[in-house]
């Protein structure tokens, strides 16, 4: 039974679903300015969605992941589930998911959800086949998840605060994608998946991996300028992104070679703890 869990675990990225889960409870609190048990099930439910997601592009990545160190031993190209058995499994978890939403939530949020399975299983993964660009429309996927907390406690879709905030999910989601890249990109050049190491050199992606950064930054400004209210939390967020510009520059400028995988945690640290910061201004608020 562990192992079957382990399994349905990983066939639903829960180490990635949980953060989306945070994002969209972080737009609900910045919304309501409450943490209660509809913003609970919405996070709840949005979980399980990108669990089914998640589950979704195991089953289509399926043949590419075979050809793949990275991704060999995922449970259906290691032969530890049939694909018919991952499909039970994308069932299960959006089923699941789709009924929480729609019972404890507006219409919004399920139909939201929706779209960000839509954004990142029918466009975001064919993409990856025919261009290496595709992670731009690929990051509406970190846009929504704010979306559909925020318009969940009752927020217009277009209100100037949760559009900032969608915006640097947005933009966030690009150098991640890129930094990955500089881990794994020879991987995906042998599964036949489009690289950007097939277009630039190894220098120049770390060099518009760290233009990206930048970008990231300054999408993070405006949203201590126009969506943070308590100086405590500003401070602390200010503190964290001049220690992330400091460092990315060192290891980008200075040092003989770039350190990947520090870059990648850091910046990563950077959208956890603007979730964090952002229910925490909310809730103090």
């Amino acid at each position: 039974m562990k192992q079957f869990l382990k399994i349905i675990f990983e066939l639903g990225k829960v180490r990635i679903s949980l953060p989306v889960a945070l994002s969209a409870l972080s737009g609900y609190v910045l919304y309501s300015g409450k943490m209660d048990g509809q913003g609970l099930l919405l996070s709840v439910g949005v979980f399980f969605m990108s669990c089914g997601s998640g589950a979704l592009n195991h089953w289509q990545e399926r043949k590419t992941d075979a050809l793949m160190p990275r991704t060999k031993n995922r449970p259906i190209p290691s032969g530890q589930f049939s694909p018919a058995q991952g499909l039970m499994v994308v069932l299960g978890y959006t089923l699941t998911g789709s009924l929480i939403l729609v019972l404890s939530n507006p219409t919004v949020a399920l139909v939201l959800s929706w779209a960000t399975l839509v954004s990142y299983n029918l466009i975001y993964t064919p993409l990856k086949k025919v261009t290496a660009f595709a992670v731009i429309p690929g990051s509406l996927v970190g846009a929504l998840p704010p979306l559909i907390g925020w318009t969940a406690a009752g927020g217009n879709l277009l209100a100037p605060s949760i559009l900032i905030v969608a915006t640097f999910f947005f933009i966030g989601q690009i150098p991640h994608f890129w930094l990955l890249l500089l881990l794994f990109g020879d991987q995906y050049k042998l599964a036949g998946l489009q690289s950007l190491t097939d277009i630039f050199s190894e220098l120049q992606i770390k060099r518009i991996t760290y233009t990206w950064v930048l970008t990231t930054i300054a999408s993070a400004f405006l949203v201590l300028y126009f969506v943070i209210a308590q100086p405590v939390i500003l401070v602390l967020l200010l503190l964290y992104i001049f220690y992330l510009l400091f460092t990315l520059t060192r290891d980008v400028f200075f040092q003989e070679k770039f350190k990947v995988l520090p870059a990648f945690y850091k910046l990563n640290f950077l959208y956890l703890f603007m979730m964090l910061f952002l229910i925490a201004d909310s809730l103090l608020g």
